[in-house]
């Protein structure tokens, strides 16, 4: 069988908030080919396969910090959108193959469900991880704890350097003080 979507692909569409991991309506449109409009049209006329855990609305504040993560706003007349966009869960996800009835969307909630465990065991991993670290760290003395230090170091991410926005002129001073010329007496 041919994998329709890679699974990168979809991983980088898959979002935190409100502590749980979504995709947006616009994502999973995009994935099953068909718009966004008709995907929400869907989902409305089968409103009570969707609670709020499976899908809900972002408020005003959540989509501008999700604009300034990534550019969801398309420049253009009639590019952008007029509704708060919805994100599906991974329920919610899995419940969309039964509303959107293709083959395709089939193949698609297959590869997402996949993407959705992956990124689960990714994290599970991490925690045991450090789990484990921190039991040697108090198994054994403190001349090991630089050690242990140099791999906490790496693996935390390190946060983004903020870069000035605008640039910076370079001008001289102007000089103060007396003139060369004289004044007039």
């Amino acid at each position: 069988m041919v994998n329709l979507v890679p699974s990168e692909r979809i991983e980088k569409r898959i979002f935190l908030f409100r502590g749980q991991r979504v995709m947006l309506d616009t994502d999973l449109a995009e994935l099953y080919r068909v718009t966004t409009k008709r995907l929400n049209e869907r989902v409305r006329r089968n409103i009570k396969r969707f609670p709020s855990d499976f899908m809900f609305q972002l408020t005003k504040e959540e989509e501008e910090s999700l604009r300034s993560q990534i550019a969801t706003l398309k420049g253009g007349r009639g590019q952008h959108r007029k509704y708060l966009p919805y994100v599906f869960t991974e329920q919610g996800v899995a419940m969309l193959s039964s509303v959107l009835n293709s083959e395709r969307a089939v193949q698609v909630n297959i590869e997402i469900m996949r993407a959705f465990v992956r990124l689960r065991e990714l994290m599970s991993t991490h925690k045991d991880l450090a789990r484990k670290l921190e039991t040697l760290e108090k198994k054994y003395d403190a001349q090991f704890k630089v050690v242990f230090d140099a791999i906490r170091q790496l693996m935390t991410q390190p946060e983004p350097k903020k870069r000035k926005i605008g640039f910076l002129v370079k001008e001289r001073a102007a000089k103060y003080g007396r003139s060369e010329i004289s004044p007039r007496r």
